[in-house]
């Protein structure tokens, strides 16, 4: 059994999960266990194909969804891992051979870690005492949040939790955040470790990008997940910020150059208010360790 299990939940993005996949087993042949959580609807055939090989010869585990979901596509890896440390990464990502090894590292010291996010253009960067924190800091510390695409958790803790809370649908804005309260709450605060780093790609397609942009859409996709958030979690001035996020949201350079968009997005936010108040009344959507891994979650 391997000590890491490496998760990548992929949607629509068949061409790079397989380059990120090449990348990963350049680094690492035969030494971690490589889980793809695939929830595209339609794979490109060549694209299958490859996939269907990699997961025969044993390079991969090919799991697929049909129902696209971030926080069901890891819940069903972490419940797949048979490491004692899961690693969920996003597959539009570089890496290189110090990755995997400086989780497992850090691991040893906090039971979530959180690494190093590079966005395009960007480089680590040092920060003084009392600044807000950023993901590309190349300082060692103790955090409360995480970025989704580039943490470890250990699984047994993960599943005592009941894992991610598949009722953040849509984009799943803010599903980290929940996740992170729950565990600082039972075991302590999250390491950050900038020697476990990546360098995100960000592609303008697929991943939660398929479900179109935050600021040109009447659909709650971008929205639901944030007031699901604040209704659920109830964080330190949650109510002011609740009431405040329809007017944020319309105070962009966006909407001031097209002010036709500002009754179009506050109407998303209504439908998203809507919408989290119905998956709260509903209670959150946890996973049971006896739940079978790899079928589909629907």
């Amino acid at each position: 059994m391997p000590l890491v299990s490496v998760v990548i939940p992929s949607y629509r993005r068949c061409e790079i999960v397989l380059a990120t996949i090449e990348q990963f087993r350049r680094h690492y042949p035969d030494r971690y266990e490589l889980i793809i959580v695939d929830q595209t609807d339609v794979v490109p055939t060549a694209d299958g194909e490859r996939m269907a090989s990699l997961d025969a010869d044993g390079s991969i585990r090919w799991l697929r969804l049909s129902t696209p979901s971030i926080p069901a596509a890891m819940n069903t890896g972490l419940l797949a891992a048979s490491g004692e440390i899961v690693l969920f990464l996003d597959d539009d990502i570089e890496l290189d051979e110090k990755l995997v090894p400086a989780h497992e590292a850090a691991q040893r010291d906090g039971a979530l870690v959180a690494g190093q996010v590079l966005q395009p253009g960007e480089y680590p960067v040092r920060q003084r005492a009392g600044q807000t924190f950023l993901f590309c800091s190349d300082s060692r510390r103790w955090i409360s949040e995480f970025m989704g695409g580039n943490f470890s958790v250990n699984r047994s803790k993960a599943l005592s939790l009941g894992g991610f809370d598949e009722n953040f649908v849509g984009a799943a804005f803010r599903f980290e955040a929940e996740f992170a309260h729950r565990f600082v709450a039972r075991h302590g605060k999250i390491l950050f470790c900038p020697d476990a780093s990546i360098r995100h790609l960000r592609l303008s397609s697929g991943g939660t990008r398929a479900h179109g942009h935050h600021l040109r859409t009447v659909k709650p996709a971008h929205t639901v997940g944030a007031y699901y958030y604040l209704l659920r979690v109830r964080p330190r001035h949650w109510f002011r910020k609740l009431v405040a996020r329809p007017l944020r949201s319309v105070r962009t350079r966006h909407h001031m150059r097209r002010p036709w968009w500002i009754p179009l997005t506050l109407f998303a936010e209504l439908r998203g208010f809507l919408h989290a108040c119905g998956l709260l009344a509903a209670g959150p959507k946890l996973i049971s360790p006896r739940h079978p891994a790899g079928q589909d979650r629907g």
